[in-house]
């Protein structure tokens, strides 16, 4: 019987965080990233994506903000969907306004929004209860030219405060 060793490397590992960000597990998906860093500098945008989606989904949004910092401290180039997935983490942690300065800081850095970055911001402002936020985001994505999902949206918005407020601002 042949015996193989399997050495690790960035691909089985940034497939390992995500598993165990999937799995509820972000603790041992930020282990892992750590391993990875102390091993060898092979960390790629892939690596840190994984393990901010894995605090995303643990609602963990200050190591996903921690995450992204370092991934800008090393120099890796964060593009729409780390971003993104901070977003997401902010919104699941019930942070809105952490959530529009992400999206703020990505117009700044002429970051082309996707209708999941609205949408992420959009429900971080229901969840904060900021529908006015939430409308004028959904403003953004219709100049932006994106097709949000509107009864979705329109209802996350009144559910987010006064429902009739933005009563006749929606023609269907």
């Amino acid at each position: 019987m042949w015996e193989t060793i399997l050495e690790p490397n960035v691909v089985s590992c940034n497939a390992g965080i995500r598993a165990y960000g999937n799995g509820k597990q972000w603790q041992r998906a930020l282990s892992l990233l750590s391993d990875m860093w102390e091993v060898s500098s092979e960390l790629n945008v892939t690596s840190y994506i994984a393990g901010i989606s894995a605090c995303e989904m643990a609602e963990q949004w200050q190591w996903a903000l921690a995450l992204l910092s370092e991934m800008c401290k090393a120099k890796l180039e964060a593009d729409i969907f780390s971003f993104t997935a901070v977003v997401g983490a902010c919104r699941n942690g019930e942070q809105w306004q952490q959530a529009l300065t992400l999206l703020s800081g990505m117009w700044e850095m002429k970051l082309e929004l996707d209708v999941v970055s609205y949408n992420a911001g959009i429900s971080a402002c229901e969840k904060g209860k900021q529908w006015q936020w939430a409308l004028a985001l959904l403003s953004e994505m219709w100049e932006a030219k994106l097709q949000p999902n509107v009864s979705a949206t329109i209802l996350g918005s009144a559910r987010a405060g006064n429902a009739n407020s933005g009563r006749g601002l929606w023609h269907c």
